[in-house]
């Protein structure tokens, strides 16, 4: 694993202990564990077999390697010999990275969920050797507290249940099973017969329009998450109804989390979420897909707005996943720890006199008043008794008022900042890194090749679109079978895992927005492949997308997902995608697909439309009006750049582009064929709503 945190008596101390059976896996979250007294199984028949034979329960663990909370109940409780001693007489413990095995860990959620009405991880599932769980629990203390009991409670309690009301457990479980699969296994996803309309629209942004704070942005109270799907909805129905107070929460709230704590403002990038409700103190894990959603909301509030700042802060973002977390190959790693020498947000802190002592003292006082550093600090934290005085970097105001208080002008000021920026990152760079994930996720990806295809576009970067085209060469030449099916993991020169709903949706949104950034049919092509791989694999005759393929692991239940969560779900996502699908070829069997999962998932979205928010992405594009553009001309000459540049510049987001620049592309789209140049010129054919205009120049 790189950029790991262990120093050396750590590395030592590990060798002379025995690993458990997790030291041949790939998973930095696995191997984190390896060396963890429990003796820990990954998932798998031998941990079940043993199980089986042993006639013990098991104790599943389900976490990820920047989980803050996972380390925490690491070093508390699976590095304790009393708690592991407990774990390994009582129970066949296993231990699952979510990331590389989502569908076990949506299932086993569900069964949280059910259980005690909440989630999170760690996860924590105590089920019989058939897999049915009987216990669920997130992090779990070693000691019991506040009245909730603790490993050394629950273990104990649980061993002695099992020894003596074993047939009741059994009995329990079966039921609970019964009880919940037939819920998550439909997805909850049982239509009401009704098709959602422009109401659902208008519903959810009524929701969000309640649940919004006015004064600090954001959804809510703390925690605060960035769900940057939620603000890419609200420009699109500021879009189609021109209510402004849509886009202004949608303001309000980029400018908040840019110059709140979530942001780096030394090394760029977004922060999980804020643990307050000021954007100030964030949880310090960086994900790759926060990133990639964070730039397309970014980049599409600057097409909506022209506002600088939104360009500037998408392109510092891509700046540093390019810089930080991407592989040699192109692939994108998934995320960056919280922890830096086992304390959370350490890398990121700074204190007063540590600006003082790199900075000139009056490029510190500006950075200081910039970026409301003190004395006192504002993230305090108290180590082995001593409290230490630590600020994160944030914007105490907005920098236009600051520029004009010091009688600068933005720019000037933006670039005495820039110069102490520079030296401050060179300072903290020689510090001891965060821990790297640096997995390869198919999904994630996915979501990044979207981003960057986006962002090349609108902000005219061709090095954005050629970063998306070599991280989907990777994942199609390096993540996929012979037969084109996707792989959802790679590392450390192994590809493995049969993909999930999302590598395939996520992948496909990626590649229709990459042809459209590059233009090369190819993507197109591949795309349209991946689609029809899907729906063989993963649709349901009755409309949607199941989360896992036919022919996979036998899980508890085979389920369908539609909330978008901190990552859109995989049906959401797919319904647009199939809706762009038909539009770019002409095939109405794809629209009627979509149609179809969207009359499956009416009732559960009618219900509470907000929670849905990149599903209402397609209802938004299947109401209309939409856009199919075809520009036929040369991609080299003059008139044909202009005329994409402008389509490129302009906020249309329910418009599929495609260029003719010969006859192939009508292999595609059969309906472009008679399309052609006028008069030696390029020429633009736009079909709004089922219904074509006279051609232009």
């Amino acid at each position: 694993m790189s950029d790991t945190t262990d120093n050396g008596d750590e590395s030592s101390d590990k060798r002379s202990k025995e690993p458990n059976f997790l030291i041949n896996e790939k998973s930095p979250y696995l191997l984190q564990h390896a060396y963890n007294p429990v003796k820990w199984y990954p998932w798998g028949e031998v941990a079940f077999e043993r199980s089986r034979a042993e006639n013990k329960p098991i104790f599943l663990s389900i976490g990820y390697s920047t989980c803050h909370w996972c380390h925490v109940m690491e070093k508390e409780s699976f590095e304790d010999p009393d708690v592991a001693r407990l774990m390994n007489k009582t129970f066949i413990c296993i231990k699952v990275d979510r990331e590389e095995r989502p569908d076990i860990d949506s299932v086993y959620m569900a069964v949280c969920q059910a259980i005690t009405g909440r989630g999170g991880w760690p996860l924590t599932i105590f089920m019989t050797p058939s897999r049915e769980p009987f216990f669920a629990a997130t992090y779990i203390p070693k000691q019991g507290r506040f009245g909730s009991a603790g490993m050394l409670d629950i273990i104990p309690h649980i061993a002695n249940l099992w020894a003596q009301q074993q047939e009741d457990i059994l009995q329990s479980a079966r039921q609970l099973k019964a009880a919940i699969s037939p819920e998550v296994s439909q997805g909850s996803a049982q239509g009401t017969g009704t098709e959602l309309n422009e109401k659902t629209l208008h519903t959810s942004y009524s929701q969000l329009l309640s649940a919004f704070d006015r004064q600090e942005g954001g959804f809510g109270r703390a925690p605060k998450f960035p769900t940057p799907h939620n603000l890419t909805f609200l420009i699109r129905y500021w879009y189609r109804t021109g209510n402004i107070e849509a886009l202004q929460m949608v303001t309000k709230t980029l400018d908040a989390m840019h110059m709140g704590g979530i942001y780096d403002h030394v090394g760029s990038g977004f922060h999980r979420y804020s643990t307050d409700s000021k954007w100030l103190v964030p949880h310090f894990e960086k994900m790759l897909y926060d990133q990639a959603m964070l730039i397309i909301a970014y980049t599409e509030a600057f097409q909506a707005t022209g506002i600088e700042q939104y360009r500037q802060t998408a392109e510092e973002v891509i700046d540093y996943v390019r810089r930080d977390m991407c592989s040699a190959e192109g692939a994108f790693y998934c995320a960056e720890d919280a922890d830096s020498e086992g304390v959370e947000g350490k890398f990121y802190l700074w204190k007063e006199e540590e600006i003082y002592e790199i900075l000139p003292a009056e490029e510190a006082d500006l950075i200081c008043k910039v970026y409301g550093v003190s004395a006192e600090g504002n993230y305090n934290e108290e180590i082995s008794g001593i409290v230490t005085r630590q600020n994160i970097l944030h914007l105490a105001r907005p920098i236009q008022e600051i520029a004009h208080e010091l009688g600068l002008s933005l720019t000037e000021l933006k670039t005495k900042l820039e110069l102490s920026r520079k030296m401050l990152f060179a300072r903290r760079e020689k510090r001891v890194h965060p821990a790297k994930d640096d997995k390869v996720l198919t999904d994630w990806n996915g979501l990044m090749i979207a981003a960057l295809s986006k962002a090349s576009r609108v902000f005219a970067r061709r090095e954005y679109a050629q970063a998306a085209s070599q991280a989907a060469n990777f994942i199609l030449q390096e993540m996929s079978f012979h037969d084109g099916r996707l792989l959802h993991r790679y590392r450390d020169g192994e590809a493995s895992i049969t993909g999930f709903l999302e590598d395939y949706a996520f992948l496909i949104w990626g590649l229709i927005e990459l042809y459209q950034a590059t233009m090369e049919k190819e993507y197109l092509e591949q795309a349209l492949e991946l689609n029809f791989l899907q729906m063989q694999d993963f649709m349901d005759n009755e409309g949607g997308f199941f989360h896992t393929a036919k022919g996979s692991e036998d899980l508890l239940f085979r389920n369908k997902e539609i909330y978008d969560g901190a990552i859109p779900s995989g049906n959401s996502v797919s319904v647009l995608n199939l809706l762009k699908l038909a539009r770019i070829t002409g095939n109405t069997d794809l629209e009627e697909k979509a149609y179809a999962s969207m009359k499956a998932f009416s009732g559960q979205v009618d219900a509470m439309p907000m929670a849905y928010s990149q599903f209402l992405h397609a209802l938004d594009f299947a109401l209309g009006p939409s856009y199919e553009v075809v520009i036929a001309g040369n991609r080299e000459d003059q008139d044909t750049k202009e005329m994409l540049a402008l389509i490129d510049r302009s906020f249309l987001p329910n418009m599929v582009l495609l260029l003719k620049e010969n006859d192939s592309v009508a292999e595609i789209a059969p309906y472009t064929k008679d399309m052609s140049v006028t008069d030696g010129r390029a020429t633009a054919y736009v079909c709004q709503s089922f219904s074509c205009n006279m051609s232009t120049t």
